[in-house]
């Protein structure tokens, strides 16, 4: 009858508790409501939907069969990849353990215990002043439980599930630099292949040009100043090919690091055969919460900083705390495993901490600042991703009228070339004209190609801004 109402008075203790600790105030995560606005990024005229480009596939964005490839073998081999996988490898053991939380810690073994008693002692005096020795046997186990009653360990359960799905969205950040990483290095090596070739052109007609002005020296129409400032613009070009083609090597071995192979040559085709989107749908701005990885993964680091002050402010509260222990027990070994030699008891206890040197108000009043440092990061994470959409719109935009005046800059300067010549060798002009319209011309072309760059890598970035790239 004492067990029973023993038993009826434990129950009913742990479901006041319970009710307590329902009526306790819950802080629930919700998303900051000035998160996003409407107005993230700058678009103008430019209508939006709700359909994005970051939700495509990088096959479908870069067609280049060869840069394909190379962006899956760095996806394969990059050793930041990897090692954000290991990330995400430590963030799961860290949320099973908080899963495994609830239950309880079971402890099973068997001792051995040899006691003497002392003959300086009372109970070694009662004994008749007669040394006595005992062996005791134990085969037992001890089981705890700490019950959950304020919510502690459940927050630091979502805290760790956060941490989890903030390391998976970090390794998918991870994927979408390192493409939008390959593929700017690619267009940029292609950039380069096409000023060597347009050097290596500047080279050949400006040969030619020294071996005509050579000519027209000796029938007097020109000075031998003429003669060394065609000489050195042959030198000129041929420095400007040195230069190109030290860059040239240095992005490969740039790019076969991010591929994580030794230096070496990169494979590639050509500037003219590739081919960007000709329009990027941007989404609404709310999409980039859903579609870029880093700006989710600053999220859930506000959720686990949430969560985590959740948990340091359920340190207040009193702990309910169930321990038992039992087993066999004898001085006998032969007698172990009789039913005489069981025994077994419980605890119940509940600990209200009162002084604790503050450590448990530092630990909260320390969670509310990293709770605060973390909604902080994640409104700069939002607000620098608005920023990058509209610093890489703007640019792709620009770029095809841009290229366009280029364009027509660079026929006018040909042009130039063609009739300063024909009126130097008339000599109705004076050779330097020939000269300046022949370095701008170069300029001029190189400068298409360093636009057709700036778009392709524009256009990359874009992608990149908006959340894509890590599908």
């Amino acid at each position: 009858m004492k067990d029973k109402l023993r038993t009826k008075n434990i129950l009913w203790l742990v479901g006041a508790l319970v009710l307590l600790s329902s009526c306790t105030a819950r802080q629930k995560y919700e998303r900051p409501a000035d998160a996003v606005d409407g107005d993230l990024f700058r678009t103008d005229k430019l209508i939006l939907d709700s359909s994005s480009l970051a939700t495509i596939s990088w096959r479908e964005i870069f067609t280049d069969p060869v840069l394909q490839r190379h962006i899956q073998q760095g996806l394969e081999n990059n050793l930041d990849i990897r090692l954000a996988l290991q990330n995400i490898t430590r963030a799961e053991a860290y949320l099973k353990q908080s899963k495994a939380a609830y239950q309880p810690t079971v402890a099973v073994g068997p001792s051995y215990t040899f006691q003497t008693q002392s003959l300086n002692t009372q109970l070694g005096q009662l004994g008749g002043g007669t040394r006595r020795y005992n062996d005791i046997f134990d085969l037992s186990g001890d089981v705890s439980l700490d019950l959950d009653i304020w919510g502690r360990m459940k927050a630091e359960e979502r805290a760790r599930a956060a941490e989890y799905f903030g390391s998976v969205a970090t390794h998918q950040a991870v994927k979408s630099d390192l493409v939008a990483a390959i593929a700017s290095a690619y267009y940029q090596l292609l950039t380069f292949d096409e000023q060597k070739r347009i050097i290596g052109e500047t080279i050949s007609l400006r040969r030619k040009n020294l071996e005509t002005t050579r000519a027209l020296k000796e029938a007097g129409t020109l000075t031998e100043v003429a003669v060394q400032q065609s000489e050195a613009l042959v030198y000129n070009a041929e420095s400007m090919l040195i230069d190109t083609n030290t860059q040239i090597e240095l992005l490969e071995n740039a790019m076969s690091y991010l591929l994580a192979v030794p230096s070496q040559r990169i494979e590639r085709t050509t500037l003219a055969q590739q081919k960007m989107p000709a329009n990027y749908k941007l989404g609404f701005p709310a999409n980039l919460l859903a579609n870029r990885p880093d700006v989710r993964a600053s999220e859930y680091n506000l959720m686990s900083a949430f969560e985590l002050t959740n948990a340091a402010k359920a340190q207040f509260y009193p702990t309910l705390r169930i321990t038992g222990s039992g087993g066999l027990q004898s001085l006998a070994i032969d007698n172990l495993f009789s039913a005489n030699s069981l025994f077994a008891n419980v605890i119940g206890g509940l600990t209200q901490p009162i002084l604790n040197k503050r450590q448990i108000r530092t630990n909260y009043e320390v969670s509310l600042a990293n709770r605060e440092s973390a909604y902080l990061n994640f409104r700069k994470t939002v607000l620098q991703a608005g920023r990058e959409v509209s610093d890489a719109l703007k640019v792709y935009e620009a770029q095809d009228q841009f290229i366009d005046l280029k364009r027509k800059e660079l026929a006018a300067y040909r042009n130039s070339v063609e009739y300063s010549q024909e009126l130097v060798n008339y000599g109705m002009a004076n050779y330097l004209e020939v000269l300046n319209s022949s370095v701008n011309s170069l300029n001029a072309e190189l400068n298409i190609s360093n636009a057709e760059y700036n778009k392709m890598r524009a256009g990359v970035e874009l992608y990149q801004a908006l959340g894509g790239g890590w599908r």
